[in-house]
């Protein structure tokens, strides 16, 4: 019965989200207040039954309700509960019901923290929020029902795929979809601003909250997604240019342009229509990334689905969206005329760069990813596109991004000085270098990316800290400590997530200059150098867990005859879906991480054993995390959380 009333709050939800995509969108083109009045109602009850959808499917999942084919093919009896829960969004069925779950969660925030919006614009992009609700309802009920019944349910079911089963992966697809799915946010605002024909500053200040909110969650799915791939699939690295990676990686360059293209529309009342452009391509690229996952186009880990006519589905709603922006931007473009005029040196031309260049690296991952496709499509090859080609064509953009970034912070607005700026960052360039140069001395044999990346690194790193510096005045330096601590939190938000920035930088390069690995055959009891660590390997025993078997080895780690660590890694296999993991073994520490990795026995009665030292792989994530904190403190700056800007008018009076 629990399972009927979610499929039945399901339908309901599709059809008030029918009514919130017309009646508010006609309302505000004939300027009727009790049509506009109505979106906001639907947008919450949208929400409620969405949510009591999803509750309904939970509850399924938890109690191992197998009439349900979702649940037989994604769960079983014996998995731990955590995984239960997981599975809900762990299949193609459910993680697309999470999708318009989050949809109705940012329509409803706005219905309800969006009082200082005009109400014409209010109404108009919760209309858009409503409509792409009823094209993805549509496309759930329609072709990938997650209450479909069994007419003769199983004892039991297959269980959830054991990549998923791990506490990183349950976690990782809510951020990503709620980044995502926030740039939908981004996408109605600009679509709303183009019905009405107008973009100013206040439109600038409205956008970015929910943009910087979708950031911050693409930025935290990411770095989860990657710290997954880096100790769950025993790889030995952190990012693989995955098709499904780039997916995720492709909106949050946009939607870091994105963020920054608007700040001009807030400040300077320039590049109206490139912000609307980035904002309608950003969700975009988040549709794309939806086929890419579920369409059968590739395959990877990631992918949730392998069905080309659920793909033919999303592509049509990828074109009328994407599409139908696009051709209203071309029919209103010219309205969106620039106000504010600007010199070539200046903060608003380095944004203005910054742009280009993150526009143009998420271009170049696009390329990378659908060219295999095309080679099928249009050559009839077989066509592969790896590391080499993303690193080659990829890395210079974030160098050239890395060098602007400071030199940029501190031009001045409408006009700067670039010698002015340089001058106040002279201190930071030479100790750039100078870690750059120190890096390179004491390194033997290997390549410049350490000493380069330490530097970029540093000169962004401690950029983002004297531009915070900059700020505080010329007085003495206790005067400016205590202005330091008065700083507004989107100043304080700023310098930190470029501070993540710099330290990511560094730690890829690192990560791939100074990575050590070792690939042998080990028999019980012998010992093998890794750097300057003794390896040995002690036993190797069959463990049972709650729902798998696993070849568990035990290995010590030591250091000059002291102990550093007794390492397990393992390989698991799981009955029930008949596969196998493998789950690696590591010692986590501030500079480096200990990797260790068991393979398969081998004919002799040895054991293959992969093992690295991974150089300053923590800072990786720690860098990711900055940069999501920086966000958040922007987003808690008041500015942010108060409508500023938005013009109040009298009650039962239009806002044109």
């Amino acid at each position: 019965m629990i399972v009927e009333l979610g499929h039945f709050a399901l339908i309901l939800a599709l059809m008030v989200a029918l009514v919130q995509a017309t009646l508010p969108m006609w309302g505000a083109h004939v300027g009727d207040q009790r049509l506009m009045a109505l979106a906001g109602p639907a947008a919450g009850l949208q929400l409620l039954l969405i949510g009591a959808s999803f509750a309904a499917l939970t509850w399924a999942f938890v109690v191992s309700d197998f009439s349900l084919a979702v649940v037989v093919s994604n769960s079983h009896t014996l998995k731990p509960m955590l995984y239960k829960v997981s599975g809900v969004w762990g299949n193609h069925e459910g993680s697309l019901l999470l999708w318009v779950l989050i949809l109705a969660i940012y329509g409803a925030a706005v219905a309800a923290f969006g009082g200082g919006l005009p109400v014409r614009l209010k109404a108009r992009v919760l209309a858009v929020q409503g409509l792409i609700g009823v094209a993805f309802m549509a496309f759930l009920l329609i072709t990938s029902n997650p209450f479909w019944r069994l007419a003769m349910p199983p004892l039991d079911g297959q269980d959830l795929n054991p990549l998923l089963q791990d506490p990183g992966l349950a976690f990782h697809p809510p951020f990503l979809y709620l980044g995502y799915v926030g740039l939908s946010m981004a996408f109605s605002f600009a679509v709303a601003a183009l019905i009405e024909g107008r973009v100013d500053a206040a439109w600038g200040r409205w956008v970015r909250p929910w943009t910087l909110a979708a950031w911050i969650f693409l930025t935290i799915g990411i770095a989860l997604g990657s710290w997954w791939a880096y100790y769950e699939l025993g790889w030995g690295g952190f990012w693989f240019w995955d098709p499904v990676e780039n997916a995720s990686f492709m909106p949050w360059l946009l939607a870091a342009a994105l963020l920054h293209s608007s700040i001009v529309v807030e400040k300077r009342e320039s590049l109206k229509a490139w912000t609307i452009l980035l904002a309608i391509m950003a969700f975009g690229f988040s549709l794309i990334g939806t086929f890419i996952v579920r369409s059968g186009v590739i395959t990877s880990v990631h992918a949730f689905a392998n069905d080309p006519e659920r793909g033919i589905f999303i592509l049509m709603i990828l074109g009328f969206f994407t599409g139908g922006a696009l051709m209203l931007f071309a029919a209103r473009a010219g309205a969106m005329e620039a106000r504010g005029v600007f010199s070539m040196v200046s903060r608003e031309s380095a944004l203005v760069a910054n742009n280009i260049l993150l526009s143009v690296a998420a271009f170049v991952v696009f390329i990378g990813t659908i060219w295999p496709l095309v080679g099928q499509m249009l050559l009839g090859r077989d066509l592969s596109v790896g590391e080499p080609f993303f690193n080659a064509a990829f890395t210079p953009f974030i160098v050239g991004l890395a060098l602007i970034l400071p030199v940029g912070a501190m031009l001045a607005w409408k006009r700067g000085s670039v010698t002015r700026s340089l001058w106040g960052l002279l201190p930071v360039l030479a100790l750039a270098v100078a870690l750059g140069l120190l890096a390179f001395a004491l390194q033997t044999g290997q390549s410049a990316l350490g000493p380069i990346g330490l530097a970029l690194g540093a000169w962004v790193v401690f950029g983002a800290l004297a531009d915070l510096w900059a700020r505080t005045g010329r007085e003495d330096v206790g005067a400016r400590l205590a202005r330091l601590t008065r700083l507004p939190r989107a100043d304080w938000g700023k310098a930190t997530a470029h501070l993540g920035m710099g330290v990511t930088l560094f730690a890829v390069a690192a990560m791939h200059s100074w990575k050590v690995e070792d690939i042998r055959v080990v028999q019980v009891g012998d010992s093998f150098p890794l750097g300057a660590y003794e390896v040995r390997l002690d036993k190797v025993e069959d463990v049972e867990g709650p729902n798998y078997s696993s070849t568990m080895g035990t290995m010590t780690v030591t250091k000059g005859g002291a102990v550093v660590a007794v390492l397990n890694p393992e390989k698991r296999m799981y009955p029930v879906a008949g596969m196998p993991t493998t789950e690696a073994a590591i010692d986590f520490g501030f500079t480096r991480d200990l990797y260790l990795v068991l393979g398969d026995k081998q004919k002799d009665g040895g054991w293959a054993v992969r093992s690295y030292i991974e150089p300053f792989a923590n800072w990786l994530w720690g860098g990711a995390l900055l940069m999501a904190f920086g966000g958040v403190l922007s987003l808690s700056d008041r500015r942010y959380r108060v409508a500023a800007g938005a013009r109040r008018v009298p009650a039962g009076v239009p806002a044109e």
